[in-house]
């Protein structure tokens, strides 16, 4: 086993079978155990801790953790002091940022932030609702939720403050956002002073590439076929949209082979268009990892 060791922090909770996955395409074998905070990883430098991501930043600021994967939203929230490896645009749900919003009832006379002077918000996310409030201007109470903050309006808030990704949950609740206070993605982040020790620092440099190229691949796919080298121009001009195919001589002067990367769904509009102008040997492959 090597002496040196990485403590990591992987997101409990809502990420936490999100980030399994990728790290598994990256080629990590990543397991947990319903009876234990410490997932198994098949990399002896790397030791996994389960940690709420609303607690990541603090401890790895604090260097309990050399590292952690959690929301842009929580290193806001603790103020925490830490290095920014990477930014991974992952979610429970989907590929694309979460918002932090401001909501009221559907029939709220609620307009605007600054109709809520001197009202009640509550939201897991005091810090960011507070600054937000003030940089409007505005003086509310918030109070702290502990959850089932959606079902708060109005007897027990007159509006709150919450994550979405879809939007679902709040037009469930009928409630209505008229402002938002923050948009947020997923991030690897360091103890700065691990950032500063040289192995760590690759050691983190390099996870972050395997993770990134995962997320690049997602929704790729590789092309690959033959065609007579007359027909080669035809078959670029098809192919203007995507980046360099490559074009490779075959034993047959008259032949050359194609290959690419694309979009997964235009697939299915390519791939005919190049049948057609006389394209053979048309292939789909799967692509696991993009290293740009």
């Amino acid at each position: 086993m090597s002496d040196n060791i990485l403590n990591l922090g992987i997101p409990a909770g809502s990420l936490q079978e999100a980030t399994g996955e990728l790290f598994r395409k990256a080629g990590y074998n990543i397991k947990f155990s319903s009876r234990s905070y410490y997932p198994t990883i098949d990399d002896d430098e790397v030791e996994c801790l389960l940690i709420r991501a609303q607690e990541m930043a603090r401890y790895v600021e604090q260097g309990i953790l050399d590292a952690g994967i959690t929301g842009y939203d929580w290193v806001c929230e603790t103020g925490a002091d830490v290095h920014e490896v990477d930014e991974l645009v992952f979610s429970k749900v989907s590929r694309r940022p979460v918002r932090w919003v401001l909501c009221v009832p559907e029939d709220s006379p609620v307009q605007d932030v600054k109709d809520l002077e001197g009202k009640r918000i509550a939201t897991e996310a005091v810090g960011l609702t507070q600054r937000y409030l003030a940089e409007h201007g505005v003086t509310a109470h918030v109070e702290f939720s502990w959850g089932a903050t959606e079902v708060k309006p109005p007897r027990l808030a007159d509006a709150i403050v919450e994550v979405t990704e879809t939007g679902s949950s709040l037009r469930a609740n009928n409630l209505r956002i008229i402002g938002e206070v923050l948009q947020s993605t997923t991030r690897l982040i360091a103890n700065q002073t691990a950032w500063a020790d040289p192995w760590k620092r690759q050691k983190l440099e390099n996870i972050a590439l395997m993770l990134q190229s995962c997320l690049a691949a997602e929704g790729k796919v590789g092309l690959m076929m033959n065609v007579r080298r007359q027909l080669l121009p035809s078959v670029l001009t098809t192919l203007t949209a995507l980046k360099d195919p490559t074009v490779s001589s075959l034993s047959d002067p008259d032949w050359v082979a194609v290959s690419t990367i694309l979009d997964e769904s235009t697939v299915r509009t390519i791939v005919p268009q190049l049948r057609e102008i006389g394209a053979t040997g048309i292939v789909e492959f799967p692509i696991n990892k993009i290293i740009h």
